[in-house]
C-alpha cells in the first residue's frame, strides 16, 4: 500500500512538533455550517454543478483543491450518503481517491467500492491538506470542510443526514476534529489510528463513533486512541468498559460494539494486533485491500436511516414551551410583548409572559416552525448569512421558518435553520438583557443551547 511507504518517509518526531499539533483550535466565526436536513440539499433536482475529478475552491483567503467522485449513473432526483475521505500526514488527496497501488479496491479506504457493489449510493470527497498535513491552526481546515461541503449541497443531491468523515493518522485526528466542532453536521466518524492533533472545538456533544487501532503502534500509541474513544463514549452516554483487545502475536482483532449508548449513536472500537496501519488483515503482519476495516466501517456508517432523526424529538408538538439559554439563564423572548410582524427575538429574565413562550409546528423531515403564543406568528431567520436576525413573522411554511431541533441530552437543544444551515445564537455570547438572537455557525458554545421546558 502507498500509504505506508509515504507514512513512513516521515519521522515520527516530526508528527509530533508540527505547528498547532495537539492543541485546541478555537472555531471561524462567520462561516456558514452546511445544514443538516434529512431532505436532500439544493443540488437536488438540477443538472450536476459538479463532476468527478479534481476541483478548487477559496476557503479562509486560501485556494484549496479537492477530488471528486460522483457515483455512476448519478440521479438528481435521490440524495445520497455523501463520505469526507482524510489523508494521512506526508499523503495526498490523489492517495484517498485512487487507492495507491491497490488502486480502486483501496479507493476512500475500500469504502467507494463497497458503495458501489451496493448500487451507487455514495458520493465521496478528498480533500487535500496544506502541506499534506491537518494541522488545522485557527480552525482553518474545518472552515475548509464547510466552505466543501457547502459547495457540493448546492452542486449535488447530497442527504445532509447522511454525511460522513473518516481518515487514517493524521486524517483520524482531522475527524475527530471535525466530530468536535461540526457534531450537527457529520451523522458519524471513522478513525484510523488516530490522536487529537488537529484540535477539538467544541466536543461536548453526541456523534456516533467507531475507532480503530493496533496495539503495537509506535507512531501514534494506542492509548491516543482510546482517549478519543473515551471522549465519546461519554459524550454519547455509553456505559464506560475496557473493552478486550487482542494479545500480542496472535494476528487478530477484536472489535467491540458499547452498550448503553444514546439511541442512534453507537460507539465501536477495534482493537488489533498490529502497528500503524489503516489496512491490518488478520493472520498475518501483513496489510491490503482485503483488510476487514473497510467492512466494518461500512457497516458503521451505513446503519443509519435517513428517513427519521437519530432519536425521539426532545418537543411534543401542540405544547408550549419556554427555551432558556445555558450561558445566561434568560428566556427566549419577542421583544416588547409585540404582535407585529417583524419583531425582533431576544434573551430576557422570565416574567412568566406568553411572549416566552413557544409551540412547535412539524413541518416534516425533523424541521418545525417555532410559534410564538402571545401573537401567533413563527420565527424566521432574515437571511442564509452569521448574524442575520430572527423575528417574528406569519406562517408561510418558507425554509426560513423552519429548524430542526437538535437533541443535546438532558432537557438541552439546539435550533438549525432549514434554510442557511446555521445555528440560533445569542449575539456574542452576551448575558445582557435584551441581546439579540440571530444566527450562526456552530460552535457547540452554551449561548447556542437552548433549555427546553414546559410552559
Amino acid at each position: 500500500m502507498r500509504f505506508r511507504r509515504l507514512f513512513a518517509s516521515v519521522a515520527i518526531g516530526a508528527l509530533l512538533t508540527t505547528p498547532g499539533i495537539g492543541t485546541a483550535q478555537a472555531a471561524v466565526p462567520g462561516v456558514p455550517s452546511p445544514s443538516v436536513a434529512a431532505a436532500g440539499t439544493a443540488g437536488c433536482g438540477t443538472a450536476p454543478g459538479l463532476a468527478s475529478g479534481n476541483h478548487t475552491i477559496s476557503s479562509g483567503g486560501q485556494n484549496r483543491s479537492y477530488i471528486l467522485r460522483v457515483p455512476a449513473n448519478y440521479d438528481s432526483s435521490h440524495p445520497y450518503r455523501l463520505f469526507v475521505g482524510l489523508h494521512w500526514r506526508g499523503g495526498t488527496a490523489n492517495d484517498v481517491d485512487s487507492g495507491g497501488t491497490d488502486g480502486y479496491n483501496w479507493s476512500y479506504y475500500g469504502l467507494r467500492r463497497l458503495a458501489d457493489t451496493a448500487g451507487n449510493t455514495t458520493i465521496f470527497v478528498a480533500p487535500q491538506g496544506n502541506g499534506n498535513g491537518w494541522a488545522n491552526p485557527g480552525g482553518q481546515d474545518v472552515t475548509f470542510i464547510d466552505d466543501l461541503l457547502r459547495q457540493l449541497e448546492a452542486a449535488l443531491c447530497v442527504d445532509t443526514s447522511q454525511v460522513f468523515a473518516g481518515g487514517f493518522s493524521y486524517g483520524g485526528a482531522m475527524s475527530y476534529a471535525l466530530a468536535c466542532a461540526r457534531p450537527t453536521v457529520f451523522r458519524a466518524v471513522a478513525v484510523y489510528s488516530g490522536a487529537n492533533l488537529s484540535g477539538c472545538s467544541g466536543g461536548t456533544q453526541a456523534v456516533a463513533y467507531i475507532g480503530m487501532h493496533g496495539i503495537g503502534d509506535n507512531v501514534l500509541p494506542i492509548a491516543s486512541g482510546r482517549s478519543l474513544r473515551d471522549q465519546f463514549v461519554r459524550n454519547n452516554g455509553c456505559t464506560p468498559q475496557n473493552p478486550p483487545e487482542p494479545s500480542s502475536g496472535s494476528h487478530t482483532h477484536i472489535v467491540t460494539a458499547y452498550s448503553g449508548c444514546r439511541a442512534g449513536y453507537p460507539v465501536v472500537w477495534a482493537a488489533f494486533d498490529g502497528g500503524h496501519d489503516p489496512g491490518p488483515r488478520d493472520g498475518c503482519t501483513c496489510s491490503g485491500w482485503q483488510t476487514w476495516t473497510s467492512g466494518e466501517v461500512w457497516k458503521f456508517i451505513t446503519q443509519f436511516d435517513s428517513s427519521t432523526p437519530p432519536s425521539g424529538s426532545p418537543v411534543q408538538v401542540g405544547v408550549n414551551y419556554t427555551l432558556t439559554a445555558e450561558h445566561s439563564g434568560k428566556l427566549l423572548d419577542v421583544s416588547g410583548v409585540s404582535t407585529a410582524a417583524g419583531a425582533l427575538l431576544q434573551q430576557w429574565p422570565a416574567t412568566g409572559g406568553q411572549n416566552q413562550q413557544f409551540d412547535f409546528l412539524d413541518s416534516g423531515d425533523g424541521y418545525y416552525r417555532v410559534r410564538a403564543h402571545h401573537s401567533g406568528l413563527v420565527l424566521q431567520v432574515a437571511g442564509s448569512g452569521t448574524g442575520a436576525d430572527i423575528s417574528q413573522q406569519p406562517d408561510s411554511g418558507s425554509a426560513a421558518q423552519q429548524w430542526r431541533v437538535v437533541d443535546l441530552g438532558g432537557g438541552v437543544v439546539g435550533l438549525v435553520n432549514r434554510m442557511s444551515g446555521l445555528t440560533m445564537d445569542v449575539w456574542g455570547a452576551s448575558t445582557a438583557d435584551g441581546a439579540r438572537v440571530s444566527q450562526w455557525t456552530a460552535t457547540g458554545g452554551a449561548n447556542q443551547r437552548f433549555r427546553v421546558q414546559r410552559a
